[in-house]
């Protein structure tokens, strides 16, 4: 990757986005945690252990669709082992996983609810919030589990008037509002893959530098398929512009529409289906 495609963006206040996520999260039971399976390890937040304060998490690997299933595996049995925590895969097209979902949130609440109930309360619904970066697909994973229920039932104590909890079933309530981690800038290389999948500001990159750099990696791991799918033997910006014959007025090669194209057919899974993170020992 080069070292010149630094990511530049501004999250602002990130501890006050910190502090603003925390008062969520203390009002929860479970948390999941959504990354994108094309960047499982780039997509999770270093710190998200203590940011979550020892509270248990599913971790959902989302857009499974746009992997290759069998490498996905091996992804999934190195973060279930590093986080201790249970994994999934989803993806925004299937409704089949949505009862894994909910029987394991219900599990991971359980410890804590008989806490409570050890305490003399009453037995209540278990609370769950969808944590995760940008665009890596929370909104359609909440949107999933409300589907088939949409009974607001209001704010909880200390919650805002905008943040209304949603009775997915008898058992579990949902927090509706997707909690965004912010995102820091420490990892250039995780960085520019979330660039890679959209979950950064298009104002934060050059498209160039991040669609050659999307292409050096994906040469690195998968060159057969890239070549038979842009019909040339050199994957790089100009050749991909020549072969598709993009030429501007000035009979220069089109760059930067050839940078949208091979970034959008990436992010469309038209490429092939891909993971762009290597597994960590």
């Amino acid at each position: 990757m080069k070292k010149d495609s630094h990511i530049h963006w501004y999250p602002g206040h990130i501890a006050k986005a910190e502090r603003q996520l925390k008062e969520k999260l203390n009002l929860c039971d479970v948390v999941i945690e959504v990354l994108d399976a094309r960047i499982p390890y780039s997509s999770m937040y270093n710190n998200i252990e203590t940011l979550l304060g020892g509270k248990p998490r599913l971790i959902l690997l989302n857009k499974s669709d746009l992997t290759d299933r069998h490498e996905l595996n091996l992804f999934i049995d190195s973060i279930k082992q590093s986080s201790n925590s249970p994994v999934l895969v989803t993806d925004a097209k299937n409704s089949k996983d949505l009862a894994p979902i909910v029987k394991k949130v219900l599990e991971l609440a359980e410890p804590r609810i008989q806490a409570q109930m050890a305490k003399g309360l009453l037995r209540r619904p278990a609370r769950v919030m969808v944590v995760g970066m940008p665009n890596v697909g929370k909104s359609s994973i909440i949107n999933k589990l409300t589907k088939s229920s949409k009974t607001k039932i209001g704010a909880k104590a200390g919650v805002t008037r905008q943040q209304q909890w949603v009775r997915i079933n008898k058992d579990l309530d949902l927090l509706d509002t997707p909690g965004i981690i912010p995102m820091r800038q420490d990892d250039q290389e995780a960085a520019t893959k979330l660039a890679f999948v959209n979950s950064v500001s298009e104002n934060a990159y050059d498209n160039q530098l991040v669609a050659q750099d999307l292409l050096n990696i994906l040469s690195s791991k998968y060159e057969p398929n890239l070549k038979e799918y842009y019909k040339t033997e050199t994957l790089d910006l100009l050749s991909i512009a020549n072969s598709r014959n993009w030429i501007k007025s000035n009979a220069e090669p089109d760059i930067e529409r050839t940078a949208s194209l091979v970034l959008k057919d990436f992010r469309d899974g038209k490429m092939g289906r891909f993971i762009l993170d290597e597994i960590k020992n």
